[in-house]
């Protein structure tokens, strides 16, 4: 009895090979960056060509406040983000900076062309820098989703900060644990 290679036997690879997403024009980008691998040889564009297949989650947004922070002292470099540029109200004054990314939203991209910076694709990226040079490639947090909150030690345990899944958060809803000896244990 051998392993069943057909089946995926011996096959452990669980890197995406390609984009679940239907959308025609990150497929065409995926073809460009594709060939830009094929033809490079800089690492610059197979990073960027494997966060092009990602899942959504592993595709974090990232603030235009987060990304002025990063830059300091790297303007003359354009910033890379395979993923979506958010606004941050927070932020006063927008620096002037050269953005790269798959998405722009409305007010981050009208607040980046009012400080005189720029918003460009990933295509005009490829024509401009084929091979990555002074590009800074980043990427937002991933535990900032609302569902990472959820995750880890049981909520109400010692020296847990997890978030429980809660209806409310009145008098009678998961208040009691560690208060008290009927409900779990007294601190």
């Amino acid at each position: 009895m051998g392993i069943d290679l057909v089946a995926g036997g011996r096959n452990k690879k669980i890197a995406r090979e390609a984009p679940k997403s239907e959308n025609v024009y990150l497929r065409l980008l995926v073809k460009l960056y594709r060939f830009l691998v094929r033809r490079t040889d800089s690492k610059f564009n197979r990073v960027v060509c494997k966060r092009l297949f990602m899942s959504k989650a592993n595709k974090p947004p990232m603030s235009i406040s987060k990304l002025g922070d990063y830059m300091k002292g790297k303007e003359d470099k354009i910033a890379v983000v395979v993923a979506t540029i958010t606004d941050d109200v927070r932020l006063y004054e927008v620096p002037k900076l050269r953005i790269c990314a798959l998405r722009f939203t409305e007010t981050a991209r009208a607040r980046i062309i009012k400080a005189g910076g720029e918003c460009m694709t990933f295509d005009q990226l490829a024509l401009e820098r084929p091979t990555g040079k002074d590009c800074l490639l980043l990427r937002g947090k991933k535990t900032s989703r609302e569902a990472n909150k959820h995750w880890g030690l049981a909520p109400g345990v010692p020296h847990s900060s997890t978030k429980p899944y809660v209806r409310a958060k009145g008098r009678k809803f998961e208040k009691a644990r560690g208060k008290r000896n009927s409900c779990g244990y007294k601190a």
